[in-house]
């Protein structure tokens, strides 16, 4: 019995001393519970709105004051005419536009009844669920105080109205996620362990006493992965498409075009991975726990970025899933050009030379 507690002993000791080993045992647990957490919420904070006001009435202010005070909606912007909704939308800053009939108070008063139309970008649909149900929810409890005790003195009727996705189809919201995800994590997965193998086997060195340059080694590895990956791509459009009926509103050589320049970007992550890995197990472990989490949880494929904290919403800026999702569900939902995705475009452009300087870096030629 003693030499088996002995044994014990020495095993603690062992695992203690491993500062990987205390970082997997106690490091991730801690990391995944605030991740979860603080991300996974089905509460709405701070979404951006437009407001179109034909009225400018006291009530109408009343009603904007009451939205804007609930601490769930920010305004963006104010509009001036119907015009400016979609250009609104179409930029991506604002998730729900809402507009006041003109004569709002007077009809309140003469007819006891007006409307108000809500506008939300459906491209994710429980976003805007939520958001319409928020929005509704706050226009009864202004008629509950303004009709006291005659409940239906007055009514305001609120019109919803979906926009990109009428029909709330959750699979407008998983399938450019999943694309992303898959893109990013066989890219630089697959491109990272290929790198990695050729250490652990040896067969780099005679690599790299070829006749053949560390570039031409480095592209002559990664070609196959990326001539793979863009089939991926195109096989994920065509069946999202022609099986589940996603929409491709808009140019399908821009979407194309912008895929491709995901996938260098995960092709040079996957560069990078494998300079620093010393292992296919590490590499594995590396694009695994610092890719897939993050894009799930961080990159707005599944929970609004707004809702997280202001640490978290820090980290998920330079999460390179979340600009291509962006992308993806501009040109497949709303149908917009590269004017309007420009700005998530040159981000993926920079980190993909940020991630080829950082491994051109690292990259030695001597293996130690």
């Amino acid at each position: 019995m003693k030499r088996f507690i002995g044994f014990v002993k020495k095993e603690f000791y062992h695992i203690f001393r491993d500062v990987r080993t205390m970082v997997i045992l106690f490091g991730i647990p801690v990391v995944q519970i605030l991740l979860f957490g603080f991300v996974i919420t089905n509460e709405i904070k701070d979404a951006k709105i437009a407001i179109l006001d034909h009225s400018h009435d006291e009530i109408t202010k009343e009603i904007t004051n009451k939205l804007l005070s609930s601490g769930y909606f920010i305004l963006h912007q104010k509009l001036n005419s119907n015009s400016e909704i979609e250009n609104s939308f179409r930029k991506g800053e604002i998730k729900e536009v809402i507009v006041f009939e003109q004569n709002f108070a007077e009809k309140l008063e003469r007819e006891k009844s007006a409307s108000i139309q809500i506008l939300t970008d459906a491209s994710d649909p429980n976003i805007a669920s939520m958001l319409t149900n928020y929005t509704s929810a706050l226009i009864y409890d202004y008629l509950k105080e303004i009709n006291g005790e005659f409940v239906d003195r007055i009514q305001i009727s609120p019109e919803v109205r979906m926009l990109y996705n009428p029909n709330l189809q959750g699979v407008y919201m998983f399938i450019p996620g999943i694309m992303a995800m898959i893109l990013m994590l066989i890219s630089a997965l697959m491109t990272s362990i290929s790198l990695v193998r050729e250490k652990e086997l040896g067969t780099m060195e005679v690599l790299l006493v070829s006749p053949l340059k560390p570039i031409q080694i480095v592209l002559g590895k990664v070609t196959p992965y990326f001539v793979l990956s863009v089939v991926n791509a195109l096989s994920i459009i065509l069946l999202g498409k022609f099986v589940f009926g996603m929409p491709v509103a808009g140019s399908f050589i821009l979407l194309m075009v912008e895929s491709m320049l995901f996938i260098l970007l995960a092709l040079s992550l996957g560069i990078l991975i494998s300079t620093v890995a010393n292992s296919q197990q590490t590499a594995m472990m590396m694009s695994m726990f610092a890719l897939m989490l993050p894009t799930i949880l961080l990159s707005g494929f599944i929970f609004p970025v707004e809702n997280m904290p202001i640490i978290l919403q820090w980290i998920a800026f330079v999460m390179p899933p979340r600009w291509f999702i962006i992308i993806l569900k501009d040109i497949m939902l709303k149908g917009t050009g590269l004017f309007f995705v420009w700005q998530e475009t040159f981000v993926i452009v920079f980190m993909i030379f940020l991630f080829i300087m950082l491994s051109i870096r690292k990259f030695k030629v001597r293996l130690e």
